[in-house]
């Protein structure tokens, strides 16, 4: 798993602190069982300590004893395990004395003693084995006792669907729960695919929102503005987004929008962009120009041209961690999903996903080290949220699973995605480039120099699994229009125009 070792640490060490001594997990105070060594196991209190001690031995309990091992002389609690080998000490100091015919009449009795003592020093020994695996590998042992959250899933989520950063493949998991679940979406009214944007957004660009006075999953592209959104989502809405190296994602944003956006159109390359991006961007063509320039900085509805300064990108950052429980990253998308599942009580199935809007090989550029560093450089505002919330989800992840358990987790996801791909997709999940398809309704928008993948499903599915398989890789135009036909049937249908090349 990218990044794991370098955020985690070594997932099998603890700190020195965290490891208890031998001793103390020797000789815990330990209630007995009940109707072993007393019926009251809940009270634990050092032995009465006589005249015995003086001899080397400990003090049994006064009076006369019978020879039965439940005598109703029993003390009513059982020993401290302090004392435990001290009683084995004294048993065979008896046993010895009895042999001399000191204590021949009570043989019966000690026998009796001995073998309680045997049995909790075995329990004592158990303890301390189960002692030391659960300080090791307590999220191990975890999911056997529920590890996920409880309580009813949550069903009012606003995903702030930032560009080129994997959110198509999150977009496909919310409208798969929406479907299914038959809840609300906030689609983009009319013919519009997104929700006003570049423009921040307002809440009259949703369909429906005069009639409905709140929805449950908003996920179209926006520009973020709370005030609006509040206006169309509940107040326990849960917020969350996710981010990508900006290198990368500028890097898939050049491809994507080469033909829409000036700076990139006026390029040769990203490599001629970023050696001199002055010379191709134009700053009063801000919402042109989008896509040029700290894209995600800007989806988070702030200025893509602020200056660097420390106070001012502080202020924003801690703004984004006040509205947004998480922030997934692109890069760690399996590791994000499973905390994101935890987040919203969600089964598994919920947040299994194929890859959605992916590119071939041959359409991404192999960017130089000298490439990387202007590029980091010039979506500076960018690289400053990346790097935060890529520390902060790894922190989460840590606090909330551990090492070992997240991994665990992790292969759960990978195993039950391709399970799914072996039962729904052909030619083993491969994905394929749109004249490959044979589905028109399956292919992917293809937009500026990019090849968009899709997938081909394996023939002779029964209904129930190939409307399953459907929904998993229906690309996010299609899938739009189809929920918003589901949700609104007396408007026009969305004009899908690509799908009837």
């Amino acid at each position: 798993m990218g990044g794991f070792a370098q955020w985690m640490g070594d997932p099998g060490s603890l700190p020195d602190s965290a490891v208890r001594t031998y001793p103390d997990l020797l000789f815990p105070d330990l209630a007995a069982p009940a109707g072993f060594l007393g019926p009251r196991p809940g009270l634990l209190r050092p032995p009465r300590v006589g005249p015995a001690s003086l001899s080397g031995g400990i003090m049994l309990p006064s009076g006369p004893v019978s020879p039965g091992c439940h005598s109703r002389h029993h003390r009513q609690d059982g020993p401290s395990s302090r004392h435990v080998l001290l009683t084995v000490l004294e048993a065979g100091r008896r046993v010895t004395s009895s042999q001399r015919g000191g204590f021949l009449g009570r043989a019966p009795l000690l026998a009796c003693r001995y073998f309680r003592v045997i049995l909790l020093l075995l329990l004592a020994l158990t303890l301390l084995v189960l002692a030391r695996f659960l300080l090791t590998d307590l999220e191990l042992v975890t999911p056997l006792f529920g590890g996920q959250a409880k309580g009813p899933p949550v069903t009012n989520i606003m995903f702030l669907k930032t560009h080129k950063t994997a959110s198509s493949t999150v977009l496909n998991i919310l409208y798969r729960f929406a479907e299914t679940h038959n809840l609300s979406v906030a689609l983009p009214a009319g013919l519009h695919v997104h929700l006003g944007y570049p423009r921040l957004f307002l809440a009259r660009y949703v369909e429906g929102v005069e009639l409905q006075q709140h929805f449950n999953i908003m996920c179209n592209h926006l520009r973020f503005n709370l005030p609006e959104v509040q206006k169309v989502m509940p107040n326990n809405t849960f917020y969350f987004s996710i981010l990508r190296n900006p290198v990368f994602q500028l890097e898939s944003s050049f491809i994507y929008y080469k033909t829409y956006t000036p700076a990139f159109l006026r390029a040769p390359s990203l490599d001629a962009f970023l050696a001199s991006p002055r010379t191709f961007y134009n700053d009063s063509l801000l919402l042109k120009n989008v896509y040029a320039k700290n894209n995600m900085w800007f989806d988070f509805g702030f200025d893509p041209n602020a200056p660097r300064e420390e106070g001012y990108v502080r202020a924003r950052i801690a703004e984004v961690e006040r509205r947004f429980q998480l922030v997934l990253i692109a890069e760690h998308l399996d590791e994000s999903l499973v905390l994101l599942r935890r987040r919203l009580r969600w089964a598994l199935d919920d947040v299994v996903a194929f890859r959605i809007n992916a590119r071939s090989a041959r359409s991404v550029t192999r960017l130089a080290p000298e490439t990387r560093e202007r590029a980091r450089s010039w979506c500076a505002l960018d690289w400053r949220l990346y790097e935060h919330f890529n520390r902060s989800l790894w922190g989460q992840l840590r606090a909330e699973l551990g090492p070992r358990r997240l991994r665990g987790e992790v292969e759960r996801l990978r195993a039950r995605r391709r399970e799914l791909a072996t039962l729904c997709l052909q030619d083993g999940g491969e994905p394929k480039n749109r004249t490959q398809i044979r589905d028109l309704r399956l292919r992917p928008y293809q937009s500026g120099r990019a090849d968009i993948l899709g997938y081909n499903l394996r023939p002779g599915l029964d209904n129930q699994t190939l409307r399953v398989c459907q929904r998993l890789v229906m690309p996010e135009l299609q899938y739009m229009a189809h929920l918003y036909a589901l949700q609104f049937p007396e408007k026009p249908r969305k004009n899908i125009p690509f799908l009837g090349e």
